[in-house]
């Protein structure tokens, strides 16, 4: 790490500072590249501390990489750093009460987009070329919007979650960060095993309801977008994903992940009786009260929009654009009460993928006033290498 990069680094706060990890790089196809670590992932020798003084004083160390970071380890890549997350995970913008908020570089004076705040602002700020992150109700394509960067959420179960601090599993997935395509496809080759090239799509479908949640100028510059990239496909169609709104699809979410990240951290909170942020401990609370009925219900919800999107996809060969966020970063320290209302509103967006187990890739190919939003690629279940590929034409192309 130079200079710049060091300096660039300690006036970040992305970076774990009670924990300094560092994995050199060796031979292989990242070789001479850096990358950075979500505070979820086991690193031998090391606490994953979740964003969470209490989890980090009440865990032991790891004995063994998880298994995403040792496939890039293996791969060459150096790792620098283990990066602030918002508290076991749940959040979405990216304000930590403990360890406090990451910079956003390219939106200063704004929140980065959460939990995998840390990783994002690292590599927007170019101290790591790549960095790892977590998706479950958007913390890789959230930050991705707000810092101007590539970000996938994988087909669910493509990526082994082995020595990741879990949230919700039937939810939760691995992705990553990078400021290029190129560098994102190759970490994409690692992490996804891919091989020899791919097809892609040829058809694209315009997501109107989603459109719709996005705010106005967030609305008319993805809307330039599409209209730029028509050419590149045989056709363009719109369509409504759902028959009843997205927010109702966002709340079907809501209720199962809500349930399962009660149940995953239930017997540690007993125990340790620990302190949470307002907006956390709201969030838990809410979880603790879903009944089974309530998840029952919501199950049946969420195979009908498996369902719908079966129908959305069928006969191959398409994707689905939206907006990834419904507009720009918002500013840092805004009330909680606001916050409550524009993380409803992003979920509706975000629990699309996160409901089907879709890939989903966001791209920095918009900004609304000098604020990047990003645009979002859906894809059919195993489509990740194909959104990668189809990202890399569409933004390289206007270089």
């Amino acid at each position: 790490m130079n200079q710049r990069q060091q300096s660039a680094r300690n006036t970040l706060n992305s970076f774990c500072q009670d924990d300094d990890v560092h994995i050199p790089g060796g031979p292989g196809p990242l070789a001479g590249l850096t990358f950075a670590s979500k505070d979820i992932f086991d690193v031998a020798g090391h606490v994953a501390g979740g964003g969470k003084p209490a989890w980090n004083a009440t865990h032991y160390p790891a004995t063994t990489q998880a298994w995403v970071v040792q496939q890039l380890v293996d791969a060459g890549a150096e790792l620098t750093g283990k990066t602030i997350t918002d508290e076991l995970t749940r959040g979405i913008f990216g304000e930590n009460v403990h360890y406090g908020t990451p910079v956003n570089p390219r939106a200063p004076g704004r929140v980065p987009g959460g939990s995998s705040s840390g990783s994002a602002s690292a590599v927007a700020a170019e101290v790591a070329d790549f960095a790892l992150g977590s998706d479950t109700g958007g913390s890789v394509r959230v930050p991705a919007s707000f810092c101007g960067l590539f970000g996938l959420r994988p087909t669910h179960g493509r990526i082994p979650r082995g020595g990741m601090l879990l949230q919700a599993p039937s939810y939760d997935t691995i992705g990553w960060f990078a400021r290029d395509a190129a560098t994102f496809q190759q970490v994409g080759r690692i992490l996804l095993a891919t091989e020899g090239a791919t097809d892609l799509p040829r058809n694209l479908i315009v997501a109107e309801d989603a459109l719709e949640l996005a705010e106005p100028a967030t609305r008319s510059a993805l809307n330039e977008v599409i209209e730029r990239i028509r050419p590149d496909f045989d056709s363009v169609t719109t369509v409504r994903l759902s028959p009843t709104s997205l927010t109702e699809w966002s709340n079907q979410q809501q209720i199962l992940q809500s349930r399962e990240a009660w149940e995953s951290v239930r017997e540690w909170i007993d125990r340790t009786n620990p302190a949470f942020s307002f907006e956390v401990s709201d969030r838990y609370v809410m979880a603790r009260s879903v009944t089974d009925e309530q998840v029952a219900a919501a199950q049946a919800g969420r195979e009908a929009i498996v369902a719908r999107m079966n129908q959305v996809f069928q006969g191959g060969d398409k994707v689905v654009c939206l907006p990834t966020t419904i507009g720009p970063a918002p500013p840092a320290g805004q009330p909680v009460s606001q916050r409550h209302e524009l993380r409803l509103r992003n979920s509706a967006l975000t629990s699309i993928a996160g409901n089907t187990g879709r890939p989903q890739i966001s791209l920095p190919l918009a900004d609304v006033e000098g604020l990047p939003v990003g645009f979002s690629l859906l894809g059919d279940r195993g489509a990740d290498e194909a959104l990668m590929a189809l990202a890399r034409k569409l933004t390289e192309k206007d270089r």
